[in-house]
C-alpha cells in the first residue's frame, strides 16, 4: 500500500515548486470523499447524489493546511524568518502548525471575540503570537497588509498566491475518487478563496483531460455576511458561523469568475439554514463538522426545495472545518446530558424501557 506523502509530493507536477523547495508537511490531504445517502433520502427525496469532502480530516481539522503547506514551503525557501495572518480561527491555526513544523515564527491578528474557542487554542498550542484586534477579521487584515509592507513579514492569508495553488488540489482529489468531476460543486465562502481554489483546480485537470466536464460552482455565504450577494462591503459581518464572518472577500472578484466561467452561482443562507444542515450531518451522516462547513449542505437542501437541481445528477459539498473547531456551539443547539444517580431504575425510566 502506497503511504500518502502529503498534496505537495503526490501534485507537485501541478504545483509551483522546484528542487530547491523544502517541503513542509504534515501529510495533508486525501481526505474522505463520503456519500450522504441518508441526507439524500431523507431530506432530498433520493433527487441527487451528494458526496461530502470532509476537509475538517486535515492535520489541523480544516481545509487550510492545504495552502498552508504550500505557502510555508515556500516562505522557508525565500528564507522567511516571520510570517503573518489575520484570521477568524482557521488560519490561524494552520499557519501556527506549519510554522512550528518549519521553525519559522507566527503572529496571527484575530478579530476580538469572534474566534472560537478550538481554534484559537490550537494557534496558542502551537506558539504563535496572537493579537486580537479591537474589530472585524476586516480591520485585522489591514494591520496584517500595514505591517508586511514596511517590515520583512510574509502573509499567509489568500492573498498568498501559493494558498490557492495547494488548495485547488482538493478538486484534483474529487476527480481522482469519482472518476469525473460532479455536476455541482456547492462550497462556504467567507475570505473566497476556496471557491477560487477549486474552480482553479477543476480547470487544471479539464485542460489536461483528467476529465470532460465542468462543475457548476455554487458559493453560499451567511445572509447577514454575503457582501458577494449583496454587491457592497458589509461593514459589521454578523453570523453564528464566524469562519465566514467577513465583510470584505480578498478573493471577491476570482470568486464571482468562478461563478461566471462555471455557470453556476453564488447566494446566502441564514444562521437557522446553516444550524438545521448542522445538526442533520451530525445525526444523519455522523458527521461533526464547523457550522461555517454546513453552509454548503444549507444551500443544498434550499436549492432543491427551488428545484434547482436536475434529477440524478451528482453533488459535491466541502465541509471545510471538523466540529471539534467549535465545540460549544453544539452544546449550546442540543439538550443537555440527563443527570442522574447510579441507580439501574432510573435508567431504566428514563429510557422507557
Amino acid at each position: 500500500m502506497k503511504r500518502w506523502s502529503g498534496i505537495i509530493a503526490e501534485y507537485k507536477e501541478f504545483l509551483p515548486i522546484n528542487q530547491n523547495t523544502p517541503i513542509i508537511t504534515l501529510q495533508e490531504g486525501n481526505t474522505p470523499l463520503i456519500e450522504a445517502c441518508n441526507i439524500s433520502e431523507k431530506l432530498l427525496n433520493n433527487k441527487i447524489k451528494v458526496y461530502l469532502k470532509l476537509e475538517g480530516c486535515n492535520p489541523t481539522g480544516s481545509f487550510k493546511d492545504r495552502g498552508m503547506t504550500l505557502a510555508i514551503s515556500k516562505a522557508k525557501e525565500s528564507d522567511a524568518k516571520v510570517v503573518i495572518c489575520a484570521s477568524t480561527g482557521n488560519t490561524s491555526a494552520s499557519a501556527a502548525a506549519y510554522s512550528a513544523r518549519a521553525g519559522l515564527a507566527c503572529v496571527v491578528l484575530i478579530p476580538n471575540g469572534a474566534i472560537a474557542l478550538g481554534k484559537l487554542a490550537q494557534a496558542l498550542i502551537h506558539g504563535a503570537k496572537v493579537i486580537a484586534i479591537e474589530g472585524s477579521f476586516d480591520d485585522a487584515l489591514k494591520m496584517v497588509q500595514l505591517l508586511a509592507s514596511q517590515y520583512p513579514i510574509t502573509i499567509v492569508n489568500s492573498s498568498n498566491i501559493f494558498r490557492i495553488e495547494g488548495q485547488k488540489t482538493a478538486a484534483y482529489e474529487i476527480v481522482d475518487a469519482l472518476g469525473t468531476a460532479p455536476d455541482y460543486h456547492f462550497i462556504p465562502v467567507g475570505n473566497a478563496g476556496n471557491i477560487t481554489a477549486y474552480w482553479k483546480g477543476y480547470m487544471d485537470y479539464f485542460n489536461l483531460k483528467q476529465c470532460s466536464s465542468l462543475p457548476k460552482m455554487c458559493g453560499f455565504q451567511a445572509a447577514q455576511s454575503a457582501p458577494i450577494v449583496e454587491k457592497k462591503i458589509i461593514e459589521h459581518p454578523e453570523t453564528i458561523a464566524t469562519a465566514i464572518k467577513i465583510g470584505n472577500p480578498f478573493s471577491w472578484k476570482s470568486a464571482e469568475h468562478a461563478r461566471d466561467a462555471s455557470g453556476g452561482i453564488i447566494e446566502s443562507v441564514t444562521d437557522e439554514e446553516i444550524l438545521y444542515a448542522y445538526e442533520m450531518l451530525a445525526q444523519l451522516e455522523g458527521v461533526f463538522c464547523e457550522p461555517a462547513s454546513a453552509a454548503s449542505v444549507a444551500g443544498v437542501i434550499k436549492k432543491n426545495k427551488e428545484n434547482y437541481f436536475r434529477s440524478e445528477c451528482n453533488v459535491v459539498c466541502t465541509l471545510t472545518g471538523q466540529g471539534l473547531k467549535d465545540p460549544d456551539r453544539a452544546v449550546m443547539r442540543v439538550s443537555k446530558p440527563i443527570v442522574l444517580k447510579p441507580e439501574l431504575n432510573s435508567i431504566i425510566k428514563v429510557l422507557n424501557l
